[in-house]
């Protein structure tokens, strides 16, 4: 296997690097995602990029201070990861999740914030929470079906973090047709609004974007993702970024 180091990356490299399993620095969800980066490196976001001689990037950990997360969740105080990442199959299991982890850990303990802080997914867009309950970190809220919220608290009487409780009073605004909450957090979600919508128009269906321009907003999203949500009628029918082909799925159901 080929040598293996952590790239920190910063407003001025991060066009030279892949991330999220994006190596084409002119596709549309990389630049995107790069312009995101420029903004939230001001607000003390972290990206590091596992990066290996014959590979490219082939891991990512993101992380922010808690109160510009975006994710449907409070967390001030905390370190919050965003993503944690091993996206090449020869890369897994080889320690180098833990290896990420563990800056985010450093950088939070430097900091002197409460802990870190990440929320996980049965899904298979997010980390499982194996790997943080191996470095210590304990559930500290979930939000069903299938998300929960763990921490690494460094003091034990610190005030857990939490999902967002008033999240769900969103639903009610959005009651008629179907509204795609976006931004640019994730890059897969660029291709995912442009297909979604042109689906949606040949059924017939207008689709209403709605851009998330500020963490605030994301955190206040019905679903735990906070950085994309797809509602239909008053009904969140997609948490994630999903294919065209998805999207028909769940509209045939319909």
């Amino acid at each position: 296997m080929s040598e293996v180091k952590i790239i920190d990356t910063n407003g001025e490299n991060i066009h030279n690097y892949g991330f999220c399993g994006y190596s084409n620095p002119n596709n549309e969800g990389h630049i995107r995602k790069s312009e995101w980066l420029k903004k939230r490196y001001r607000e003390g976001l972290k990206l590091r990029i596992l990066q290996s001689e014959s590979h490219g990037s082939v891991g990512m950990i993101e992380y922010i201070p808690g109160e510009y997360a975006w994710r449907a969740i409070e967390a001030k105080g905390y370190m919050f990861i965003h993503c944690l990442m091993i996206n090449k199959s020869e890369y897994k299991g080889k320690g180098y999740g833990a290896e990420l982890l563990g800056y985010c850990i450093a950088d939070a303990r430097k900091a002197g914030t409460l802990g870190v802080a990440v929320m996980t997914s049965a899904g298979t867009w997010m980390a499982g929470k194996d790997l943080f309950l191996a470095r210590g970190l304990e559930m500290v809220d979930s939000a069903p079906p299938r998300f929960d919220l763990l921490a690494l608290k460094f003091k034990k009487n610190a005030a857990s973090p939490g999902f967002n409780r008033t999240r769900k009073r969103l639903l009610e605004k959005y009651n008629e047709g179907l509204t795609i909450f976006w931004s640019d957090q994730c890059p897969y979600i660029a291709k995912s609004v442009a297909d979604v919508t042109e689906a949606a128009k040949n059924l017939g269906i207008e689709a209403r974007l709605v851009g998330l321009k500020d963490c605030r907003n994301a955190q206040k999203m019905p679903n735990p993702y906070g950085t994309y949500c797809m509602i239909y009628d008053g009904e969140i029918i997609a948490d994630h970024p999903v294919s065209r082909a998805r999207f028909l799925n769940i509209m045939k159901k319909i």
